[in-house]
């Protein structure tokens, strides 16, 4: 189901908690409202006013991934970009890495399985952004 996107800083700066196999519902919302906005590359659940460590992308195939509880391990290659996000105003200049080995789950028949997958470009700027917004930190 497509949601709205929340703006409020309290509930956007409250640190997610771990999801569990059963936030796939909120997986899906996640996923729905990515494909109805223009431009749109990644939504945190935060930002559909779902506190739990959910992340949804668009890999380099356009296809959705969804992250269960990511945790960036290491990082090489800074780089300052300027980014927008659906849940604020403006640009914000930031620091991200070119290249970075991230811990995530996976969910698969059910279950949540524990993944490690190393990223780099797009993919990892995409993947840095929606770590900030489970640790509730905003650009």
């Amino acid at each position: 189901m497509i949601k709205e996107i929340v703006k409020d800083e309290a509930l956007l700066t409250t640190p997610c908690e771990p999801a569990t196999a059963e936030d796939a519902a909120v997986v899906q919302d996640l996923i729905d409202t990515l494909a109805s906005l223009e431009d749109a590359a990644c939504l945190a659940a935060n930002q559909i006013g779902v506190t739990k460590a959910l992340a949804v992308y668009l890999d380099e195939a356009e296809e959705p991934r969804a992250l269960y509880n990511p945790k960036l391990k290491q990082a090489l290659r800074p780089y300052k970009a300027l980014e927008t996000c659906f849940s604020c105003d403006g640009e914000a200049k930031v620091t991200r890495f070119d290249w970075i080995n991230v811990t995530y789950d996976e969910l698969v028949d059910g279950q949540l399985v524990p993944r490690k997958g190393k990223f780099t470009g797009w993919e990892a700027q995409m993947i840095q952004h929606a770590i900030d917004h489970c640790k509730g930190k905003l650009i």
